[in-house]
């Protein structure tokens, strides 16, 4: 397992489609393949399930992260809640409930970049 410091983790919340194309997975893609970080995981959480789940272009870019190698999860009540989990979890996804993971994060100063 990576050093903390060499690890991150991407909230991302935006259901806003540029933001989420040029900053969320052109970030996190290059981030990985260029080695900058040991470890990346992007946590898709509220208007971001939506956008992915119904938006084929953003799932494209969501199966690139997962095939260059960086983890993506998704908030699985944000998920239930918006009827989405079936699709995210289809699309490769990891569902699970995030609040208590997102708050030991914050408790230990974690590399955390919120979109």
């Amino acid at each position: 397992m990576a050093n903390t410091r060499e690890r991150l983790h991407i909230l991302w919340t935006t259901g806003d489609t540029v933001t989420s194309e040029k900053m969320v997975l052109m970030y996190a893609l290059n981030a990985r393949k260029r080695g900058w970080w040991d470890e990346i995981t992007v946590i898709i959480w509220g208007a971001a399930a939506l956008l992915v789940a119904e938006h084929a272009q953003i799932r494209g870019g969501v199966r690139d992260l997962l095939d260059a190698g960086v983890h993506v999860s998704a908030c699985r009540a944000c998920a239930d809640q918006l009827e989405v989990t079936s699709t995210l979890e289809a699309a490769g996804v990891e569902t699970k409930y995030w609040g208590e993971g997102l708050t030991e994060l914050l408790k230990q100063d974690a590399r955390l970049l919120t979109i």
